[in-house]
């Protein structure tokens, strides 16, 4: 049977906490508790030492291991999406709830096949105190990184986060030779809508076409907002066949929804141009140059349509 401790809250300052269970012990505990003091805040040193979530629970874990065994420590971060676990999990467990300021960091569970006593529990509390501050700040640090590469209107990646994206895929495409196709898309005559029906409405559309971009691909594929009404779709092991179906079937789709604006029902289409990364050195700087290109012969073609770009004559 498990021994749990569920919601183990740490809501107090780590020196707060630390320093009240100093002041509540008897002379020899107070001696050893100077030490658990100790022990806290030196991990809590190493532990400011990253703004990388994953990295600062393998340096905590590393680091506890030299004061008490463990089999396996699993962290949990629901809002940021963050599920890490480091070795196996085992019959007794200890689970911890970690709270500052009313603000949930997420949940650590630490477990092995031994039962932890009272001391080891109460050591491993002390030693979280040393954590939640430093994880505190790399979430913060993890949360403002994301936002930075969001787009604050659809909520898909900005043009911040493409030129990397986009590099790292080119590159590790070309060193395990798999495929790599890239969609450039053009809302149509996107001025029109905005002008018949106000940027609010503009915003809804772009919304809209946005939404299914993400919902046509793969979690493994990336959409990006490029441009007021131009978006990107980089698909990752896909060929030219697989790149031209997704594209067809997005602008049908785009093309048969009726969007709903505050009431309003606004028809839209775009215009797609595709292309593939080529051997031979290819670059991201030449795939989205092709891409652009064929967006730009779809376009020259009445809109609403698809080309590829070795289309072009």
């Amino acid at each position: 049977m498990n021994a749990v401790i569920k919601n183990q809250d740490f809501k107090q300052p780590a020196y707060e906490r630390l320093g009240n269970l100093a002041l509540a012990m008897p002379m020899p505990e107070k001696e050893a508790n100077s030490d658990e003091l100790q022990k806290a805040l030196r991990l809590s040193g190493i532990l400011q030492t990253t703004l990388d979530v994953s990295k600062l629970i393998e340096i905590f874990a590393h680091e506890i291991i030299k004061l008490i065994s463990y089999d396996s420590i699993s962290y949990t971060q629901p809002e940021h999406g963050i599920e890490q676990t480091i070795g196996q999990a085992a019959t007794h467990s200890l689970t911890y709830r970690l709270v500052v300021s009313g603000e949930s960091l997420g949940e650590l569970v630490i477990s092995r096949a031994k039962k932890f006593t009272k001391v080891e529990a109460t050591l491993i509390e002390t030693l979280l105190c040393g954590l939640v501050y430093p994880l505190r700040n790399a979430l913060m640090y993890q949360k403002a990184i994301e936002a930075a590469h969001k787009d604050p209107l659809t909520g898909i990646n900005n043009r911040a986060s493409m030129d990397e994206v986009i590099d790292r895929e080119v590159n590790l495409s070309s060193r395990h030779k798999t495929q790599l196709s890239l969609l450039a898309i053009d809302i149509d005559h996107f001025k029109k809508i905005n002008d018949g029906y106000g940027h609010a409405t503009g915003d809804c559309v772009i919304k809209a076409v946005a939404e299914a971009a993400k919902d046509a691909i793969r979690s493994s594929d990336m959409v990006f907002r490029y441009g007021g009404e131009e978006f990107l779709i980089l698909l990752s092991n896909t060929d030219r066949d697989g790149a031209t179906l997704l594209a067809e079937r997005l602008r049908e789709k785009i093309e048969q929804t009726c969007i709903i604006c505050d009431g309003t029902h606004v028809s839209a289409t775009v215009s797609i141009g595709i292309t593939c990364l080529q051997e031979n050195d290819d670059s991201r700087t030449e795939l989205f140059s092709r891409a652009d290109a064929a967006l730009y012969q779809a376009k020259s073609s009445g809109r609403n349509c698809c080309k590829f770009f070795s289309d072009q004559s």
